[in-house]
């Protein structure tokens, strides 16, 4: 097979076009070299008893890009980037509201971290279960627990349940 240079100049409106197909608009460059990776990779994993080249290297880097567009996908998903007012928002409360947090904490001593992540987000910051999921990184589930122990808890101590 020829030089990797040429087999890139050879393949590169193949690669741009599979970037159009997939509808890519954003970070092109940045898969564009994933598309060139896949073609090196399938350049060394070719075997010419099995057909045209051009055919495996076409569904070996669309494939690729695939992987990379799912990936990229779930990674956004998992991301919470809060807009900028929500932060001045945070700032704001932060300011003003020490005796509340101070408050709040006090309900917090036998509870853990995260539960406590919980009463602090829903009662200062007046974020949702998905909010909450979304920043900390989690599942909604996840905080659901949280917030069904931290209740369970305080209201135990504060409330004068009994011990279980």
């Amino acid at each position: 097979m020829e030089s990797f240079e040429q087999l890139a100049e050879q393949y590169k409106p193949m690669i741009h076009r599979i970037i159009h197909s997939l509808k890519i608009f954003h970070d092109q460059e940045e898969f564009y070299q994933t598309g060139l990776i896949a073609l090196w990779e399938a350049s060394k994993g070719f075997d010419e008893g099995k057909g045209k080249f051009s055919n495996y290297a076409y569904s070996y880097i669309k494939g690729r890009l695939l992987s990379e567009l799912a990936a990229a996908a779930k990674q956004k998903e998992r991301t919470f980037h809060p807009k900028e007012e929500y932060w001045r928002t945070i700032e704001d409360l932060d300011s003003t509201q020490p005796l509340e947090s101070e408050l709040l904490l006090s309900y917090c001593t036998e509870l853990t971290e995260k539960e406590t992540t919980w009463v602090l987000a829903s009662c200062l910051y007046s974020l949702t279960i998905k909010e909450i999921a979304e920043k900390e990184h989690v599942s909604v589930s996840a905080v659901k627990q949280w917030r069904s122990s931290a209740k369970r808890k305080i209201g135990d101590r504060h409330l004068g349940g009994t011990e279980g």
